[in-house]
């Protein structure tokens, strides 16, 4: 009877731990296409019904949480010198520590602290950008000023250390380094910049560099990522001149497609969908077709401020009905179609509220798909999570809640810029203050 007993409860236990080991190890997701693949999750609640498991302080970052093995992991800076101040096309000088912390994702109990000192001297000095990279027992983590850092999931000891501004010889962009490390294989690929270092691979285990591809002036500010073209897998790199497809194992240019971001500001990843590619950018957008021909073709390109959408901090979605994103000029969550680029719906208030004022600018939200559902979650500026449907025809909204106060700042506005991570059946959303594990189990 025991042993009856002692199988049953291993049933259930094999049952219920895929929703529970839920993982987001990385920016956008398991294989950064904002989907979300938990099932037993809500998908329509009132405001206040979503409840707070926990919430831990943290210090300043707009890095996004990453979630895998049951811990979280946050990537802040912590100031020692200086004072933080936005101002868009000003550098400030800081000096402090940034920091790596593992957290217990059922708990909150911090595991571990892992840090080192690096002074900034940029725009938006407010922590680190890029999200950490779990894979295995190593997780990599890419700073504000270039230090590329592997760490041993464990105990956080360092395992390598590559700083781009000592080893490539480039300058810092003006908003600091942001792409997310992509692990590959055996490498770990990052946006460089620089002559012939726009893209460089290392090997995840040594940090010695395994190749190198294209010339940028900068990096941007979007993280690679991979696709699968004829069975060869790739990297596609976004960069302020284009958009790129690499040959991943050697870093060869399979092609480049121009497009122009204002300020380098190439910071979307390129969504695929079948044969096409949407790729946006700070006021320019394009759609590629026949990815599999070897030499795909620009089936139309936009750049008047009435047709696409040009996104900015965040990533669009991409379906074969309609491109779902958030327009950096005008701050409206918009759907697209995406055979012309026409416009066919927008709302401002879904991104930055009633009370933003009059034409704000950046307006920002993350948008994940649930993929049992078919229903989205935005997170936007104020901290508020949303669950709704999108069509071509409109939004429809079947919950909202803020779940964490705005605690940055950008354009006279109170924001949160941080992308949250779905994982173990919760949310997990973070300010420059705090983050929080919000249930999101039925």
């Amino acid at each position: 009877m025991v042993a009856l007993r002692f199988a049953f409860l291993l049933l259930v236990v094999a049952l219920v731990n895929p929703v529970l080991a839920e993982d987001w190890p990385q920016w956008l997701g398991p294989d950064r296409a904002s989907n979300w693949d938990a099932p037993g999750i809500k998908t329509s609640f009132m405001d206040g019904e979503l409840k707070q498991k926990w919430s831990l302080p943290c210090s300043l970052g707009y890095s996004a949480p990453s979630v895998a093995g049951g811990k979280v992991y946050v990537f802040d800076y912590e100031i020692t010198e200086g004072t933080a101040e936005n101002n868009p096309g000003r550098p400030i000088g800081l000096k402090g520590n940034e920091r790596l912390h593992s957290i217990d994702a059922a708990t909150g109990k911090v595991l571990w602290t892992k840090g080192m000192p690096v002074d900034y001297y940029v725009s938006y000095p407010n922590g680190p950008r890029s999200a950490p990279t779990i894979v295995g027992e190593h997780i990599y983590t890419l700073g504000t000023e270039g230090d590329l850092v592997c760490r041993r999931v464990s105990d956080g000891e360092q395992v390598w250390h590559v700083n781009f501004l000592k080893k490539f010889g480039i300058k810092t962009p003006i908003w600091g380094h942001s792409s997310s490390p992509l692990v590959v294989g055996d490498l770990v690929v990052s946006m460089v910049g620089g002559d012939g270092t726009a893209v460089v691979a290392f090997n995840k285990e040594t940090g010695e560099e395994a190749w190198r591809a294209l010339s940028s002036t900068e990096p941007g500010y979007s993280s690679p990522s991979t696709t699968v073209v004829d069975g060869k897998t790739c990297v596609v790199a976004f960069h302020p001149a284009g958009v790129s497809l690499l040959d991943a194992e050697s870093g060869e240019e399979l092609w480049t497609k121009p497009i122009q971001s204002k300020f380098g500001m190439s910071i979307a990843v390129p969504r695929r969908l079948d044969e096409q590619m949407f790729v946006t950018g700070y006021g320019e957008a394009m759609m590629l077709d026949a990815l599999k021909s070897g030499d795909p073709k620009i089936t139309w390109k936009d750049n008047s401020a009435r047709e696409s959408v040009y996104c900015s901090n965040s990533t669009p979605y991409f379906t074969k009905d309609a491109i779902f994103g958030c327009d950096i000029e005008s701050s409206k969550l918009m759907a697209v179609d995406p055979t012309t680029g026409e416009r066919l719906w927008e709302n401002l208030e879904i991104l930055v509220g009633a009370d933003a004022g009059r034409l704000p600018r950046h307006g920002t939200g993350f948008i994940v798909r649930h993929t049992p559902s078919g229903k989205y979650f935005i997170f936007n500026e104020q901290g508020d999570l949303i669950v709704c449907d999108m069509t071509r025809e409109a939004i429809t909204v079947h919950g909202k809640q803020n779940i964490i106060e705005p605690a940055g700042e950008a354009f006279g506005r109170d924001v949160v810029w941080t992308h949250p991570a779905f994982a173990e059946g919760c949310v997990f959303a973070r300010n420059d203050r705090e983050i929080v594990c919000v249930d999101l189990k039925e």
